[in-house]
């Protein structure tokens, strides 16, 4: 497969947190989300990202998701998708976002 072609089997989309709590029952501290993803609907996620964001900040920030990897159940959440981040040099997730505030649910090219 193309390295080109591969890259668009990814369903990369833009979505908006609207709700987040802690995921008590995480081995590791994490939180369950609930993103929006516009046209393709809200998204549920468990992602470890305590280190460096509270819950209040992170209702209604915009992130990027893989929505095609399938389901998957975290301490007993269903995580629908991924949120993606990058470590920083601490290790720590640091979400990957738009530099503009685009729609829910554009799609990454």
């Amino acid at each position: 497969m193309e390295p080109l072609a591969a890259f668009h089997v990814l369903d990369l989309r833009v979505g908006h947190i609207v709700r987040a709590e802690p995921n008590d029952k995480a081995r590791k501290p994490a939180y369950k989300l609930w993103i929006d993803f516009g046209p393709a609907g809200i998204k549920t996620s468990s992602a470890q990202l305590t280190d460096l964001y509270r819950v209040e900040e992170l209702i209604g920030r915009q992130v990027i998701a893989a929505m095609n990897l399938g389901e998957r159940s975290v301490a007993g959440f269903t995580s629908q998708v991924l949120v993606l981040g990058v470590p920083d040099d601490a290790g720590r997730v640091v979400l990957l976002a738009t530099e503009r505030t685009v729609p829910a649910g554009g799609r990454v090219f």
